[in-house]
């Protein structure tokens, strides 16, 4: 398989799965959409991996680890037919993304599969929120790391901005996704703010059965979300440090994921009744938006 093909394949993964970032790919010189597109691949195979419920939790570890194995092995020159990665190799090469950054990443994808501690309740869990923190870091602000490789950049400070839009962008999820999460035995609403609120675990995995909401739990669903918005203030500031042809990229994606912390917040934090969304018209519009500004920006560029 060429390398044209491999990111051919990607972006068809991209399309069909990755959603919210897809829009935003769109708006992004295709060299750097294209890699884009191969990042995304990779992290959507790990994570289906995880997520992979027709499988235990010991076999979802031995595949990850077998996924990984090879990735390893390809990133260090075995031949390999896998495009997703073949078109990631290139993107490593093209775009200065570390070994480090992309490990760090599968790291984070794991930490759903490790084992919980000797006599621990089956939930996973999260005590304070520096522990919810340090997991947003792995998931979803090395992402953000990777992406800013992509995007380009020179001043020191997008490194940190990058991280906390991260953590943004994954407790946006995490609030989006509480009913979800708690069916799969994960809680990631920090233990340290339920009890702060009076609410306990067993509260939550009845809301996610469907109890009524009660003020105190709409409560520390709204202050995780009032965390978030405090972090979409480093997008505002990460915006103008990377390169003028990826910044509507950027804005696309952090107008779409801050859109649905509003909506969120606009249901009064129920997220259990329904999955809350950006409709696809408003989507579309941010994309036009963000169309009309890239092409500014590489006009003036």
């Amino acid at each position: 398989m060429t390398i044209p093909e491999a990111y051919t394949v990607c972006r068809g993964i991209a399309k069909r799965e990755a959603k919210n970032f897809y829009y935003s790919f769109r708006v992004l010189p295709q060299h750097k959409s294209d890699a884009m597109c191969a990042i995304y691949a990779f992290m959507r195979r790990a994570d289906d991996i995880a997520d992979d419920e027709s499988m235990t939790i010991e076999q979802r570890r031995v595949e990850m680890a077998r996924w990984v194995d090879a990735w390893r092995a390809a990133r260090s020159g075995a031949p390999t037919d896998d495009p997703v990665f073949l078109a990631l190799n290139d993107s490593q090469q093209r775009f200065g993304i570390s070994d480090t950054l992309l490990e760090e990443l599968v790291q984070g994808t794991t930490m759903d599969l490790e084992p919980l501690p000797e006599g621990a309740d089956e939930l996973q869990t999260f005590a304070t929120f520096q522990d919810l923190y340090r997991y947003c870091y792995l998931v979803a602000s090395v992402v953000g790391l990777v992406c800013i490789r992509v995007f380009g950049y020179t001043d020191p400070r997008a490194e940190k901005l990058a991280e906390e839009t991260g953590v943004a962008f994954q407790l946006t999820n995490i609030l989006r996704d509480v009913k979800e999460d708690a069916e799969r035995g994960r809680i990631y609403l920090p233990l340290d703010m339920l009890e702060e609120h009076g609410v306990t675990l067993d509260r939550v995995k009845a809301l996610a059965s469907g109890a009524s909401l009660r003020p105190e739990e709409r409560t520390v669903l709204s202050a995780l979300g009032a965390r978030a918005e405090q972090y979409y203030q480093s997008a505002g500031k990460l915006l103008p440090l990377i390169d003028a042809d990826s910044r509507a990229a950027l804005w696309v994606l952090v107008a779409i994921y801050h859109r649905l912390l509003h909506k969120i917040g606009e249901a009064n934090s129920d997220v259990f009744s329904k999955r809350i969304s950006v409709p696809t018209a408003e989507k579309l519009w941010m994309l036009g938006r963000g169309a009309a500004m890239s092409f500014g920006n590489r006009v003036l560029g």
